[in-house]
């Protein structure tokens, strides 16, 4: 293996940030570049001495030579979609071009770069015409560039399968121009990192231009169907229609979906393009197990918003390409509702964790609790599983233990608390509880609620219920707080919402009590 570390241009995008993951995998040293270097401090590879952040920007030409210095090859993995710059294939063509100049200027033995599918017509999008663009400004070059060229990457977070994870979440009658009977050729993303990886150790890659797709072609009305089925919805209702052009239809995405415009237009403007390989040769020279489209998308969505259950501060997983990543867009993972609180005390983490460890069952949950009564009752008026299974021990919790309608996901004592609800809902509830110390006589105290809605019916549910959350979660608070017998420092608050009214946080000496 080469010594010289690889350089990723592009490494806190979609695909960046899971490669230079998956190059650490395998042993590579990196160098990641970025425009900022803030955004890949948050990134689940920062700190790692195998990689070696950096600042470059394609359109600074200075910058982009510095970060190839002493690199043996680069992945260039930048399009242009919703930048500042206004007409995005124009400046695709200016950064491809320093690209080109930045390795020849650093004797890089090779480039690797990601582009689309289409073919080369006058139908083509301009989105798939720039990705064409870029491969052949970079093939121009006298360092070899290896061009993949790919269509829909399904995975948590890529933009395209986003679009259609919302249309089929949050429609049940979708009426959609004509493409949604377009035949494409999805890509798992584990597949995506294969190849690209897989180009380094295959010599007869460099030079080359190379499509590369799963085992299957779908259309994406059959691509929506399976999103439904593996994503447990009733089947969708899907009409196609002549009069809406792929113009409109994205306006129309833009509306239903949180995706940007600037990114979403673009992309659907291309879905009316049949995106399928043209040849398979690079199946030979790369070997791998290729999932369809079902496994993919099943892997997709169990770990989309996987990190709503994993215990910050604790030892998460090691996460799955198919899962949402730190430092992803947003939108990515799908719908999510959160809930998020903090109060400071003046008190060590064992005096502040007592009152969390023994929540639940026989102590009750510190405020409201006929309303927590009631809803156990309706729970299992649905068939849910109620209130009545309470908890095994008074003081401690194990991961595993029930707690009313919840179940313990993790637990480490005097640090966080991770519940995950069983009770019946339209998608997946989770209230996680953290301590930690702030100053030498203060912690913080952390609550946080999320929910992740299945379907329409999901979100239609958090509406109705969120108002009554605000109150009963700032009140779960100000009770934990006050049974700490603690001064209150600052808080119960909370975090990214809109205040409550005064009345309902009165702090005193001990603690808070509402009002």
């Amino acid at each position: 293996m080469d010594k010289k570390p690889v350089l990723v241009v592009g490494a806190t995008g979609y695909v960046g940030i899971r490669l230079v993951a998956q190059l650490r995998k395998e042993g590579w040293r990196v160098r990641a570049a970025a425009r900022s270097l803030t955004k890949m401090e948050v990134l689940p590879w920062a700190g790692d001495p195998g990689v070696e952040p950096i600042r470059a920007d394609v359109f600074d030409r200075e910058t982009l030579a510095e970060a190839c210095e002493g690199c043996s090859a680069v992945y260039y993995l930048v399009h242009s979609m919703g930048s500042p710059r206004g007409d995005f294939s124009r400046a695709d063509r200016e950064g491809a071009a320093n690209m080109v100049w930045a390795a020849e200027q650093a004797r890089l033995d090779r480039i690797i770069y990601l582009g689309g599918l289409g073919e080369d017509e006058e139908t083509l999008s301009e989105h798939l015409r720039s990705r064409d663009e870029v491969g052949k400004i970079l093939q121009a070059g006298s360092v070899p560039a290896t061009v993949l060229r790919a269509a829909m990457i399904i995975g948590s977070g890529s933009g395209s399968f986003e679009i259609l994870r919302y249309l089929v979440d949050r429609l049940p009658v979708m009426i959609t121009p004509r493409w949604v009977d377009t035949e494409c050729q999805p890509i798992p993303i584990r597949n995506v990192l294969a190849y690209l990886t897989g180009c380094l150790k295959a010599p007869e890659t460099a030079g080359g231009t190379f499509d590369i797709g799963g085992p299957e072609i779908v259309t994406y009305r059959r691509l929506m169907r399976i999103y439904a089925e593996e994503a447990m919805l009733p089947r969708r209702l899907i009409l196609s229609v002549p009069v809406l052009t792929p113009r409109l239809s994205s306006y129309w995405i833009h509306l239903v979906t949180p995706v940007p415009a600037a990114l979403a237009r673009p992309l659907a403007e291309g879905l009316s393009n049949r995106v399928v390989c043209r040849d398979d040769r690079i199946r030979l020279l790369i070997p791998q197990e290729l999932l369809d489209c079902r496994q993919a998308v099943r892997l997709a969505v169990a770990n989309s918003r996987r990190d709503i259950v994993e215990p910050e501060g604790g030892e998460p997983e090691a996460r799955p390409p198919e899962s949402t990543f730190p430092g992803d867009a947003p939108w990515g993972g799908g719908t999510s509702f959160h809930d998020h609180r903090r109060v400071v005390l003046e008190a060590t983490p064992e005096e502040a964790w007592e009152p969390v460890s023994r929540i639940g069952g026989e102590t009750g949950w510190y405020y409201a609790n006929r309303l927590w009564r009631l809803r156990g009752f309706l729970d299992r008026l649905v068939g849910g599983v109620g209130m009545r299974r309470g908890r095994k021990d008074r003081a401690n919790l194990q991961p595993g233990d029930p707690v009313d309608f919840w179940r313990v996901r993790a637990v480490s004592p005097g640090k966080y608390l991770v519940l995950v609800a069983e009770m019946a809902l339209p998608g997946c509830a989770v209230l996680s509880f953290r301590v930690w110390r702030t100053g030498p006589r203060t912690v913080e105290l952390e609550q946080r609620s999320c929910f992740v809605p299945k379907g329409l019916g999901g979100i239609l549910y958090w509406a109705a219920v969120s108002p009554l959350h605000r109150f009963v979660f700032q009140g779960m608070l100000c009770g934990i707080a006050s049974r700490t017998g603690k001064p209150v420092v600052r808080g119960p608050e909370a975090v990214g919402h809109s205040p409550l009214p005064s009345n309902w946080s009165r702090r005193s000496r001990t603690g808070c009590t509402p009002g």
